[in-house]
């Protein structure tokens, strides 16, 4: 079937809306933060999964939550007439190949990946469709200190990519839950007290709390949800209020966490939010999101999430997180500048008619690591030197008429250097 164009807006700036295309130096950042982020998360002895693009619904709902469900891009599948889907995160995919592609190994896996996941999003709050994660997967452990290392490779990701202010904002979704759960409220409260707590609106909460017989007891656990967050003397508030044994169990959990943590030195880098509800209904334990200061989306997010390899058949406590590479790159847009270098080593200009000695000379470098275009444009050398100022090249390559010599000229500073072909070809002078 033929389709017409688009016939309003320039023809190829058109893009469905929330998703975006990333130019050479904005793809080079992405590539510079993706690359960095891997080599922390192998150095912490995390090995690489790629999971596939699509998956068939009903597997993939299997380790959704009821959020993530409803933000699914699905369709049907020509060839088998079921529904397929984009993943709108990778985390359940990672569980999904643990549990049913690697469940002959020994306890714990340590997996990491990076890849883009789609969601439908609302348009009016600013939110994009298509996000790049890149993250790590700890399956098999329970302990706190699963938890403090999840934590700790947040902080050294962040600190690795140029990021200098910045928070950790650590909770325990089990405080949460011991307070909630148990709460005599018809389900529509519920609700409308869970979005108190979020926005931490003190006065609605209190308004809910007089319209319904709570006990006085979960009522004092409530209304001090919105002030348990700060420094970890927030710790301290909340043992010295909740009364329930699974609040009080999730605190102590939360303290050994923070214990490690002051191992490794990272105190400085951590605020405590008790009454974060974000993943409240996915989330077992330790949760985490990640602010650098002056941006006010999270750069990365995670926590434990002990049920979800069980939904695959395959029983196993587990906790991990994700950056959003995206929202890193718009935070730290100038940082990245003086880090990731899209810049390419040589553009070789020959004005010889001969080109042969040129196109070897060419191969011969890239054999010595550098990257390098040859300008097979016929043009003068200061059309050559213009292009390759706007294209970022780092040096010009002349070689003059008679092909046995070259010019080297440095585009910084507009130093030249005269140089032997031999030397160059040899790899006995380096450029």
């Amino acid at each position: 079937m033929n389709r017409e164009l688009p016939t309003t807006g320039p023809i190829g700036t058109r893009l469905p809306t929330g998703v975006k295309d990333f130019l050479p130096v904005k793809a080079a950042k992405l590539e510079h933060l993706q690359t960095t982020l891997r080599g922390v998360f192998a150095r912490w002895g995390f090995r690489p999964v790629i999971p596939a693009s699509l998956e068939d619904l009903a597997v993939l709902e299997l380790g959704l939550g009821g959020d993530l469900r409803e933000k699914t891009f699905r369709f049907d599948d020509r060839q088998s007439g079921r529904l397929v889907a984009f993943p709108p995160d990778i985390t359940p995919q990672v569980a999904r190949i643990a549990a049913t592609r690697l469940h002959d190994l020994p306890l714990p896996y340590r997996l990491c990946y990076s890849g883009r996941v789609l969601r439908h999003a609302e348009q009016r709050l600013g939110k994009e469709r298509e996000i790049w994660q890149a993250g790590v997967e700890l399956i098999g452990l329970e302990s706190p200190e699963a938890d403090a290392e999840m934590i700790a490779m947040a902080v050294e990701g962040l600190l690795a990519v140029g990021a200098r202010e910045f928070t950790i904002d650590i909770g325990q979704v089990a405080v949460l839950r011991g307070i909630l759960d148990n709460l005599p409220l018809p389900p529509a409260a519920a609700m409308e007290l869970r979005a108190a707590i979020a926005t931490k609106d003190a006065t609605s909460l209190q308004r809910l709390l007089d319209a319904h017989p709570v006990p006085d007891r979960q009522r004092e656990e409530v209304l001090t949800l919105p002030r348990l967050f700060g420094g970890f003397d927030a710790l301290d508030r909340a043992a010295a209020v909740v009364g329930n044994d699974v609040s009080k169990r999730a605190l102590d959990n939360l303290h050994r966490v923070l214990e490690v943590l002051g191992v490794y030195g990272l105190d400085e880098y951590l605020t405590i939010d008790l009454g974060e509800l974000r993943g409240f209904d996915y989330h077992t334990g330790v949760i985490f999101q990640g602010f650098l200061t002056g941006f006010g989306r999270a750069v990365c997010a995670g926590g434990r999430y002990d049920g979800l390899t069980a939904r695959y058949g395959f029983p196993a406590p587990a906790t991990g997180f994700s950056f959003n590479l995206f929202n890193l790159l718009f935070a730290l847009d100038r940082t990245l500048d003086g880090r990731a270098d899209d810049s390419i080593d040589i553009l070789l200009f020959c004005p010889a008619a001969d080109k042969a000695p040129a196109q070897r000379l060419a191969t011969a470098l890239r054999s010595q690591g550098y990257s390098v275009a040859r300008d097979i444009i016929a043009r003068d050398r200061e059309a050559s030197l213009d292009y390759a100022r706007r294209m970022h090249f780092r040096t010009l390559l002349i070689m003059n008429e008679t092909n046995d010599g070259l010019t080297l000229l440095h585009l910084a500073d507009g130093r030249e250097t005269s140089l032997s072909l031999d030397a160059v070809l040899s790899g006995e002078c380096r450029l």
